[in-house]
């Protein structure tokens, strides 16, 4: 039978905003999980008590842009719109149905005003931290450290080429101090401080002059920020800090971990990929007593030559033997912190192996050894264990998957912001963002479910544990030998 639909778009009904809220919304399990009102407490000297005009709630200012970021909502002015129009985002704000939205300018001018240079967001993004720990739900025994590049605001053909002083490492006091006692203890001098003043071209944003020019290979050429990223085994984001996208990871490894610590304390286990496999970075992580978990990296030397591992170090005579059995003495430790090893030219001159060793016009193989290299090797020894294989495959699960839901679904592919500044609010407001999304939908399941599911996921890490590392390399024994065993029968037909 056919019918037809009532129009009751102009029914006057009395309803509460409440009512029209799914129970289960997001913005539901967030309002249970914790109460804004701190940020009362953040703001207060921010604003007059008895003078001026009413201001907009701050609570409201903010609950604004953890909506937009919460729904990846890619700008303020579309944020604005959307609220207007969404019951569950009036609810949240304590909105009614016919209550005016406050312009979308008006939280860049409370930025300006108020906001700019403070760390009231970083407090934020401190507290929902805080609160996760407090539920028991950040898991940080094993922490991961990496960074993503979020594209900048910024034509990438308007620049300028500027001649810049190229920064000291942040090491490099340290790295002095360790050359010059290696250097005494081989009898050498020390080596005179020489202040030299590098410099290096660099293309300037004429839009946004703190970004800087991604050059990676396979990636477009773009002006571009890094965020510095670390997270725990749960996924939780523990800290962050914002630069240019030229800057190298490693230089920014200290930082993060440094915020690690202060929130979490220290962890027992750090993974890290091939880009921050550096002997001061391996040595920072071993002094703090904390175990790296690193991948393999491809040996440099040019294919057909023997690498460098093919050379054995003997630690207590300080030299390098060849597969010929042949000694490589100290010479000399460099400005840059290596150990150089010379061989005998006499010797190598009719070497059978010379043409797989050296292509030296005197005859001569060199090798280089940084003071700190012991750190590389140690962490070369320790990644073929079976723990730091478990804590280093457990990337791809973890800080990979944060990097993958902040461009996915919270909305910085790129950012629409200008300014190292305020794109380190925006990195504090939208990883607190995902922190609090993951903790609100965690406790709404453990209050859902009458065995409180949450308790169970350390017995689930364990069976992967078990699956992982027994059941599994047994599973694909067997296989193999039944291929084996059925390729002999089909033979012996």
């Amino acid at each position: 039978m056919l019918t037809k639909k009532q129009d009751a778009r102009h029914q006057i009904e009395f309803v509460s905003i409440d009512q029209l809220v799914p129970k289960d919304h997001l913005l539901r399990k967030i309002e249970r999980v914790i109460d804004f009102n701190f940020i009362y407490d953040l703001v207060k000297d921010k604003y007059s008590e008895d003078h001026g005009r009413p201001s907009i709630d701050p609570v409201v200012l903010i609950k604004i842009l953890f909506i937009q970021y919460l729904f990846g909502i890619p700008s303020i002015r579309r944020t604005i719109a959307e609220i207007k129009t969404n019951v569950a985002y009036r609810w949240f704000l304590g909105y009614g149905l016919t209550e005016e939205i406050p312009h979308f300018s008006t939280f860049s001018q409370n930025y300006i005003r108020r906001f700019k240079g403070t760390d009231i967001f970083e407090k934020i993004f401190t507290k929902i931290l805080e609160e996760a720990i407090r539920h028991g739900l950040v898991n940080a025994e094993e922490v991961f450290i990496d960074s993503t590049h979020v594209k900048a605001s910024a034509n990438k053909k308007k620049y300028t080429k500027e001649i810049v002083e190229q920064e000291a490492r942040t090491y490099q006091e340290k790295l002095e101090e360790e050359i010059n006692k290696d250097r005494e203890a081989h009898g050498k001098k020390p080596l005179k401080k020489i202040k030299t003043i590098k410099t290096k071209e660099v293309k300037v944003s004429k839009t946004d002059p703190d970004s800087g020019m991604l050059n990676k290979n396979g990636k477009e050429k773009c002006f571009a920020y890094s965020f510095h990223t670390a997270c725990d085994k749960n996924g939780f984001v523990l800290g962050v800090k914002v630069e240019a996208a030229n800057v190298h990871d490693s230089v920014m490894f200290e930082e993060v971990l440094e915020e690690v610590e202060k929130r979490i304390g220290k962890p027992k286990a750090i993974a890290v990929d091939a880009g921050y496999k550096n002997p001061y970075i391996l040595k920072t992580i071993f002094d703090r007593e904390i175990i790296p978990a690193v991948p393999y990296t491809r040996p440099k030397t040019k294919d057909g030559f023997m690498k460098k591992h093919e050379f054995v170090y003997d630690e207590y005579y300080d030299c390098y033997i060849c597969p010929q059995n042949e000694i490589l003495t100290y010479v000399t430790t460099n400005r840059e912190g290596y150990r150089e090893y010379k061989s005998n030219p006499e010797k190598c001159k009719n070497c059978p192996l010379r043409e797989k060793c050296t292509q030296s016009k005197d005859y001569t193989k060199r090798i280089f050894r940084h003071i700190w290299e012991g750190y590389v090797e140690e962490a070369e020894h320790l990644r073929h264990t079976p723990y730091c294989k478990e804590v280093y495959e457990r990337r791809k699960e973890t800080i990979e998957r944060v990097f993958a839901d902040l461009k996915e679904k919270h909305g910085l592919r790129w950012t629409t912001l200008r300014g190292k500044e305020k794109l380190s609010m925006q990195a504090m407001l939208v990883f607190a963002a995902m922190n609090l999304k993951k903790m609100a939908t965690w406790l709404w399941r453990r209050g859902k479910s009458p065995f409180g599911t949450l308790n169970f996921y350390p017995l689930f890490g364990t069976l992967k544990k078990i699956l992982s590392r027994y059941i599994q390399p047994l599973f694909s024994g067997l296989r193999k030998q039944g291929l084996k065993f059925r390729f002999v029968n089909k033979l012996r037909r």
